[in-house]
């Protein structure tokens, strides 16, 4: 963590107490006090493993607000580093000042898209599952967990729980997605995975949204050659054709009840209709 990260400031109301004086009313709350305390996100801890949360974003209108909601879920995450990846020419004092006042651990990366690939912040994974792999060795003692965590969807603390301890690849149903109120696997009476209860595509090998998994740190690391393909990917098929390169169904592991509870939602912010370029061009929204 940087020197010039900020540490968070967490307000209550603490009760005043003023002077006793001879003739004084009755002492009681005053409205206006209140204190502030500094505080940093949980302290970090050597016998958990770190989860890495890999972050593609983009210039919207939406984008500061998003990624704002996204960071006070993740400041009451044990060991999370948090990879933000722009899909800019350079890095946006936006997304960096957001950064750097947030306390969290980050790594900032960007890369621009120019050309019309399969499926819209692809080469920003693949550029953090880089970074992961020139900064870590497979061969290294720290235990982690990689989650690809969208700036436009809604995070359980409860989730983050059940995947911190992924042996191979970890799965959970997502809220909204897919044209269903939730999509989900199916467990056997095994505890295995045996297959998928979704309306698009069903016949997919993993028929899972990004959301819905997590992988090993070690498992990303031992399989260098595995990214994200960038072309003649069809719709809904990124997550199965990276998948498949890692696991088998039978690896898979099946958390949040046995795939019972719904913890992340792709809540999908709009943007505000009818906006007008009033005010200050120059202050952020």
């Amino acid at each position: 963590m940087g020197d010039d990260q900020k540490l968070r400031v967490q307000r209550f109301r603490v009760q005043c107490v003023p002077p006793i004086t001879a003739g004084a009313p009755p002492m009681g709350w005053n409205k206006d006090c209140n204190k502030q305390v500094y505080v940093r996100p949980p302290p970090w801890s050597d016998s958990l493993p770190t989860i890495y949360a890999i972050t593609p974003t983009y210039k919207r209108l939406v984008q500061k607000a998003d990624l704002t909601r996204m960071s006070n879920t993740l400041l009451h995450v044990a060991n999370l580093h948090w990879i933000v990846v722009e899909d800019s020419e350079s890095k946006t004092s936006l997304v960096g000042d957001l950064l750097r006042k947030t306390g969290l651990k980050y790594t900032h990366l960007n890369v621009h898209e120019t050309e019309n690939i399969t499926s819209r912040g692809s080469r920003q994974r693949n550029l953090a599952l880089k970074w992961l792999r020139d900064n870590f060795s497979v061969n290294d003692s720290n235990e982690g967990v990689v989650y690809f965590a969208d700036d436009d969807n809604t995070y359980s603390l409860e989730l983050f729980d059940e995947m911190r301890y992924t042996k191979k690849v970890s799965v959970w149903p997502v809220g909204f997605t897919g044209e269903m109120r939730f999509a989900s696997c199916k467990v056997n009476e095994l505890g295995k995975v045996s297959g998928w209860v979704v309306v698009f595509a069903p016949n997919r090998r993993f028929a899972i949204d990004m959301a819905g998994f997590a992988i090993n740190l070690k498992l990303i690391l031992s399989k260098s050659d595995v990214n994200f393909r960038l072309f003649n990917v069809s719709r809904g098929k990124q997550e199965t054709t990276f998948l498949q390169r890692l696991v088998t169904l039978s690896d898979l592991e099946p958390k949040a009840a046995n795939c019972t509870k719904v913890l992340v939602w792709h809540t999908r912010t709009s943007e505000p209709p009818n906006i007008q370029s009033l005010g200050d061009p120059n202050i952020e929204s």
